[in-house]
């Protein structure tokens, strides 16, 4: 992979952070049903400890927060990875790799053993406009924020590095992840040649039926969910803006990444058309899954991670990429400014990107997996799950996936305000 050299900030860093009224409704949407709440598969594992260290560490302890400030021009810290063996990695819930009673994070304890280096691992991300407030002080002021590694989507990773409050990783570290990320997952617009960031997992939101509710017909386009008139008043379209506007831009032979203000009005004209007709029963969050399980909604644009165990519980549910084309999003790892322990945390991402470890990791938390070669490896564990385009996904489905361009924060504030009033948010 050929690596880009940063050129600095695209915006400058004192770009306001505040959040409009339609941001912050997306925000809510997504904490209350989208991909930020509990899915019905995480709810299964809700017992688990909501914070857990390895090596009887304890959880992430709290910081004080002073007044916010600039970013400083020089985001370069003073690397204490050779005199403290330790890394301290903040991810999100149920996204990691867990022993059956929830006392074991094999794939950390092994890193551990290897390198001697100790992981303090937090499960502190709920969401990421919660989490980028609890560092967002820090980070402007040029401090610490007391984590090496992070684990954000990648708009909010976008927006971090465009402020410059992430570092550049060094390729000398990263021998594994250099050579084994995915070629889709290369080079995202957001963090050209991947200068600051490696994704975690990828998120596809493809359209999912029940078979028994479409009297075994197939259900494989957004024309089809929009337009098909026996599926009326049974179709779901998700709360998440780049999702559903996504999957109907490509739908129409427009590109997300590429979406201009004209083609963005044009699809939600459409997905209003919809909604006016009785086409569509309702936006939901990840609450589709039991309507769709139940038959209630016999359609609907889903998330692959709970299609996986929506699947495992009832044969009748399928899913389709479309012909079109599918949406992706990614959450990925990055290294705050001031970090004390950069080359630790290196190190960790490198270990990740080793396939028999990526694949423990990807049979337990079953999103798309970014590491080339994971699929032999993945097999000795599941055959099943190795097979399964949603967690790797064949040639064709790679060359079907999309990305919402970035947003600049006047476009979000406008995009998300259309989308609101047309899901009633």
């Amino acid at each position: 992979m050929e690596r880009t050299e940063p050129t600095g900030p695209t915006e400058p860093t004192h770009e306001s952070e505040s959040l409009s009224p339609p941001q912050l409704a997306a925000i809510r949407r997504s904490m209350t049903g989208g991909r930020m709440a509990l899915s019905r598969r995480n709810l299964l594992r809700a017992g688990s400890a909501g914070a857990f260290a390895i090596g009887g560490l304890g959880a992430l302890s709290g910081c004080g927060i002073p007044p916010a400030g600039r970013a400083e021009a020089d985001n370069a810290s003073d690397d204490h990875s050779d005199d403290e063996k330790r890394v301290n990695f903040s991810n999100w819930t149920e996204y990691m790799d867990v022993t059956d009673d929830n006392k074991h994070r094999p794939t950390l304890e092994e890193f551990q053993r290897r390198t001697g280096i100790t992981v303090k691992y937090t499960e502190d991300i709920n969401d990421n406009v919660e989490f980028f407030g609890k560092i967002k002080p820090q980070l402007a002021a040029g401090q610490d924020t007391g984590r090496d590694l992070i684990c954000v989507t990648d708009w909010l990773a976008g927006r971090m590095i465009r402020l410059g409050w992430m570092q550049q990783l060094n390729a000398a570290n990263l021998p594994h992840a250099y050579t084994n990320l995915g070629q889709g997952f290369r080079n995202p617009d957001w963090d050209p040649g991947r200068a600051h960031s490696y994704p975690w997992t990828g998120i596809p939101a493809v359209i999912a039926y029940n078979k028994k509710a479409t009297g075994g017909r197939k259900v494989t386009s957004v024309s089809q969910l929009l337009e098909d008139p026996k599926l009326k008043g049974r179709v779901g379209m998700l709360t998440e803006m780049r999702d559903t506007v996504g999957l109907t831009l490509l739908d129409m032979g427009k590109r997300p990444e590429t979406v201009t203000a004209d083609e963005y009005d044009a699809a939600i004209a459409r997905l209003q058309k919809g909604a006016d007709r009785g086409q569509i029963r309702r936006f939901t969050g990840n609450d589709y899954t039991g309507d769709l399980t139940k038959g209630d909604l016999a359609a609907c644009i889903a998330w692959a991670g709970d299609l996986i165990q929506l699947q495992a519980d009832n044969p009748e549910i399928e899913f389709a990429i479309p012909e079109a084309g599918y949406m992706i999003s990614t959450d990925n790892l990055l290294i705050p400014n001031k970090a004390r322990h950069k080359k630790n945390a290196e190190r960790l991402i490198d270990y990740y990107y080793e396939p028999k470890v990526a694949a423990k990791t990807a049979a337990y938390i079953n999103y798309v997996c970014p590491v080339d070669g994971v699929r032999a490896e993945l097999a000795k564990i599941d055959k099943d799950l190795a097979s399964n385009p949603l967690i790797i996904p064949d040639e064709e489905m790679v060359a079907k996936a999309h990305n919402f361009r970035l947003l600049s924060s006047k476009e979000e504030t406008a995009f998300e305000d259309k989308f609101a009033k047309l899901t009633g948010a």
